[in-house]
C-alpha cells in the first residue's frame, strides 16, 4: 500500500474553478479498483494551495486509474506542485 500526498498551486482567484473541475476526478478515483482513498482540497492557510492525499493498494491500480492523465486545462492551471509517492511499511493506530 501507498499514498500519494503533497501540493498543487494554482491561481488563488482560479482555485474554486480549479477545485470544481476535480469533483468528477473524485468520484471516480473512489470507486475505481485499489483506490482506498482520494481527496482533492483547498488549503485552511495559503489561497492558491491545494492539498492532494491518494492511498492505493497497489502501483497497478493507480496506473490503470490515471490512464492518460489529467485533463489539459487542469494541467494548464497548475503553477506548481510538490507531490510524493510514499510506500507503507505498517498502519497502527494514532
Amino acid at each position: 500500500m501507498f499514498i500519494v500526498a503533497g501540493s498543487l498551486y494554482v491561481d488563488p482567484a482560479e482555485r474554486d474553478t480549479y477545485l470544481a473541475s476535480c469533483v468528477e476526478v473524485v468520484r471516480q478515483a473512489r470507486s475505481a479498483s485499489g483506490c482506498v482513498d482520494f481527496a482533492i482540497g483547498a488549503d485552511l492557510v495559503e489561497p492558491g494551495r491545494i492539498n492532494v492525499y491518494e492511498r492505493w493498494e497497489s502501483d497497478d491500480e493507480l496506473l490503470a486509474f490515471r490512464g492518460s492523465g489529467p485533463e489539459q486545462e487542469q494541467v494548464a492551471a497548475i503553477r506548481g506542485a510538490e507531490v510524493h509517492r510514499y510506500r507503507i511499511s505498517a498502519v497502527e493506530a494514532p
